[in-house]
C-alpha cells in the first residue's frame, strides 16, 4: 500500500506542476512564441498523463512523463528561448517531472520484482 500512496502522490504533484506550467505564460508574463507554446503543449501532455495515471496506473504513462520532462528541460535551447524566466520555469518543472516519473517507474519495477519473488516462493513451498 505504501508504493500505491507514493505513486499517487507523485502523480498529484505532476498534475499540479502541469497546471502551473500551462498557466505560466499568464502567471509570469512570459513572452509569446515558443515559450508560450511549449508551456501550453507540454503542460497539457503532462496533465493528461498524470490524470491517466491517477485513474489507472500503467508504467508506460511514467515513461512518457519522463520523456515530457526531458523535452521540457532541453526545449529552451532547442527552440532558442530569449526569456530567462521561461528557461528557468521550463528547466525547473522539467527536472521535477522527470525525477518523479523515474521514481514512479522505479517503484513500479520494484513492486513487479517483489511480486515475482513472492510467486516463486509460493511455488517452491508447494513443491
Amino acid at each position: 500500500m505504501e508504493e500505491w500512496s507514493s505513486l499517487r502522490l507523485c502523480d498529484v504533484v505532476n498534475l499540479s506542476l502541469a497546471v502551473v506550467l500551462f498557466f505560466s505564460p499568464w502567471l509570469f508574463g512570459l513572452s509569446g512564441g515558443a515559450p508560450w507554446q511549449t508551456a501550453s503543449i507540454v503542460g497539457l501532455i503532462i496533465a493528461v498523463l498524470s490524470i491517466a495515471a491517477l485513474a489507472a496506473f500503467a508504467v508506460w504513462e511514467e515513461w512518457l512523463n519522463l520523456l515530457a520532462g526531458l523535452a521540457l528541460i532541453v526545449a529552451p535551447w532547442l527552440l532558442g528561448f530569449q526569456d530567462s524566466q521561461a528557461i528557468t520555469i521550463d528547466v525547473a518543472i522539467g527536472v521535477v517531472v522527470a525525477v518523479l516519473a523515474a521514481f514512479e517507474a522505479f517503484l513500479a519495477r520494484e513492486a513487479e520484482v517483489g511480486s515475482r519473488k513472492s510467486e516463486v516462493r509460493n511455488l517452491n513451498s508447494e513443491i
